[in-house]
């Protein structure tokens, strides 16, 4: 592929909800740029952009791919991104670096879940966007009524189609473009090949009515068009595709194309509109690059993306790393078209290419000059809330396991691992159950790791409810010095804080040097209670008295005497479980409140306010965190995938007494299965 000026660039985001058709347009794009022969199905797993054998075994794009595809001496970055909810990471990443976005909608389904995600985060970043409604093929596609959705749902955007479809269902023939005043019918054969005549008169009506529409919708984007257009005179077709390309850069009005991307009807049009409308990639006087998506791959190490803002980057160079303040030299850039590597020179100011074997490159850093250092905007990822607990298969693998999940980590920044000190657990943290399923199976494909997952424990603790002065005596003989302590302790509720050591000893009964030892004591047996093992908080231990041996006594033996206390106490003190609280924020639209705060109300939350937020309302609530190890899971389903919500620990409540004899029956069962 040649070098292209950045006034030859264009870089575009495929975005929409699964099953839109994004990865099939890809193949379009390629098919009819001649980079491809043949369009790949989806369905038969080969495609251009879904290459990973996940994507071709779950026949969904789980990874965003790079396509450049050459039209017209333009080269268009097309990066063609996951429509499951569970990777959105991948879509915000690549929103990111791109100068126009195209929203694909399905001509049957129409507005769906991630179609209005998407355009609320497209609007929020004022991204230049433009719909697709694809699959007019189908029957029951409906062009109109999904315009009419958009704008009954959208009614602060402005929509302007650009074209008319020719037919309906599968007498579809090609699409009316209301610039040009043209009809393009399409063969149908999936060639692509098209032939250009005047408008059948029966649309145009229709034609006049649109255009007139598009006109007043573009002509503020240019001065001279909008005083001709306010003076009553008509736009030629060259005004009104100036102004529509300002209004399109403005983010003033989002276009709408239709056509089908099986069929090879439209894709003619919506390339041209790439190429003569969207726009070029603005750039920056400093050499300057952001990655925003890395690839790890066991055998070529990692492969990072990136996106020139300022400058070129070429073979050999040395770069400045200015997130990690590290500096390491350029290898040989190259294109990455689905698996398949093409080297390029240089990657031009604008341009988006692959870098590999980086060591300290990662995602969303800066690369830069360290003459003039720049740092990038970074990439806001969603936070992963869905953890399960894993352990390797194959005793021994540990370390295997851990060097395998960093690296994976390497590549999704959506993925994140914690071990559990209290536990004992190594979770993994994903965005849904089809992400951690993705992640386990890239851990067997890529780094031979089988591992084994359950629902993460839940941290419980125990305490005491009733103050208890109890006696604890250590005393063995066995030739020679023999061991000998001896305490009486008062055993307290602590209502602040986790615990408290204190003596009130009279009379040198229990000498002070062994104070340590039996705080010690009392610490080291608070990690396990009496009632299912898990470690004990809220309480003051008072050493009161005691007695010791002028040769027998030492600070093991009154640690142990202090030990046996505590123990004998707190199972007489009448002992309770705890479970930890979670402060719980969940974003939901209007319509889902009411069903939200009673799945909370049923998980035994406690709602302490709502708060409007736009267009989501804020609901705030105090929850068990054992009700809401699925909550990502049932939160989606409640929700359909609308709500997001946030979750940090609070503090330890007491567990009703039913639960606590249901938690506390469980747990020995499995602790006499275990045995």
């Amino acid at each position: 592929m040649k070098d292209y000026e950045t006034l030859n660039l264009r870089n575009v985001c495929l975005v929409g909800h699964g099953g839109s058709g994004k990865t099939s347009l890809t193949e379009a794009f390629l098919f009819n740029s001649g980079s491809i022969s043949r369009m790949g199905k989806v369905m038969e797993g080969n495609t251009t952009s879904d290459f990973l054998p996940e994507e071709i075994k779950h026949k969904v794009s789980i990874s965003t791919s790079h396509v450049p595809v050459e039209w017209q001496k333009i080269k268009i970055n097309v990066l063609d991104t996951p429509g499951y909810s569970d990777f959105f990471g991948e879509v915000k990443s690549a929103l990111r670096v791109v100068e126009s976005g195209v929203l694909v909608l399905c001509g049957v389904s129409g507005i769906e879940v991630q179609t209005e995600i998407l355009m609320d985060l497209m609007e929020e970043q004022k991204l230049p966007r433009l719909l697709f409604i694809n699959k007019l093929e189908r029957e029951n596609a409906n062009y109109s009524k999904v315009i009419e959705q958009l704008r009954e749902k959208f009614p602060q955007t402005h929509f302007a189609s650009l074209q008319i479809p020719i037919g309906q269902e599968g007498e579809i023939q090609g699409v009316i473009d209301i610039v040009e005043q043209k009809a393009y019918y399409y063969e149908n054969n999936a060639s692509g090949k098209y032939t250009v005549k005047d408008v059948p008169v029966e649309y145009q009506d229709e034609m006049e009515q649109l255009r007139e529409g598009l006109a007043e919708a573009v002509a503020e984007a240019d001065d001279d068009i909008l005083t001709k257009y306010l003076d009553g005179q008509s736009l030629n077709d060259e005004e009104l595709q100036r102004a529509l390309k300002g209004a399109f850069a403005q983010n003033l009005v989002v276009p709408i194309l239709a056509g089908s991307a099986v069929k090879n009807i439209g894709i003619f049009n919506l390339l041209n509109f790439f190429a003569k409308i969207a726009p070029a990639p603005q750039v920056q006087d400093e050499r300057c690059a952001l990655v925003f998506k890395t690839l790890a791959d066991p055998y070529v190490g990692k492969m990072n993306f990136l996106r020139v803002y300022g400058g070129n980057f070429k073979t050999d160079q040395l770069i400045y790393n200015a997130t990690r303040n590290t500096e390491e030299k350029l290898g040989n850039p190259f294109l990455l078209k689905g698996k398949n590597q093409e080297p390029v020179s240089l990657i031009a100011a604008g341009d988006i290419a692959v870098v590999a074997k980086l060591q300290d490159l990662g995602t969303g850093d800066t690369l830069c000059s360290r003459e003039n250092p720049v740092q990038l905007r970074g990439i806001d990822f969603p936070e992963p809330r869905l953890a399960v607990t894993i352990e390797p298969k194959s005793k021994g693998d540990e370390d295997k396991v851990g060097s395998a999940l960093t690296r994976l980590a390497e590549e999704d920044p959506t993925m994140r691992t914690e071990k559990n000190i209290e536990t004992k657990e190594l979770l993994l943290f994903g965005i849904g159950e089809m992400h951690l399923e993705i992640l386990l199976e890239k851990l067997q494909r890529k780094f031979g790791v089988t591992v084994k997952t359950r629902v993460p424990k839940v941290a419980y603790r125990e305490t005491i409810r009733k103050p208890i002065k109890v006696e604890g005596k250590h005393k063995k003989q066995s030739g020679g010095h023999g061991q000998y302590g001896h305490v009486w302790l008062t055993l307290e509720p602590l209502t602040d804080g986790e615990f408290v050591f204190a003596e009130e000893v009279f009379g040198g009964s229990v000498p002070k040097q062994y104070f340590p030892a039996v705080e010690k004591g009392i610490r080291e047996a608070m990690t396990e209670g009496s009632l299912a093992g898990f470690p004990v908080t809220g309480l003051k231990a008072i050493l009161n008295d005691g007695s010791y041996h002028s040769v027998d006594s030492s600070e093991m033996a009154f640690k142990l005497a202090a030990t046996i206390a505590f123990k004998k106490g707190t199972e007489l003190a009448h002992p309770v479980l705890l479970e930890p609280i979670a402060e719980v924020e969940v974003s939901v639209p209007e319509v889902f409140m009411g069903d939200v705060i009673g799945d909370l109300n049923s998980k035994r939350g406690r709602v302490l306010g709502m708060e409007a937020d736009g267009k989501y309302q804020r609901i705030r609530a105090h929850v068990p965190q054992s009700e809401m190890m699925r909550y990502a899971i049932d939160l989606k389903s409640l929700t359909q995938g609308r709500g997001s919500f946030t979750i940090e620990f609070l503090k330890y409540e007491e567990v009703p007494p039913k639960i606590s004899e249901s938690i506390i029956s469980q747990l020995k069962t499995a602790s006499g299965q275990m045995r």
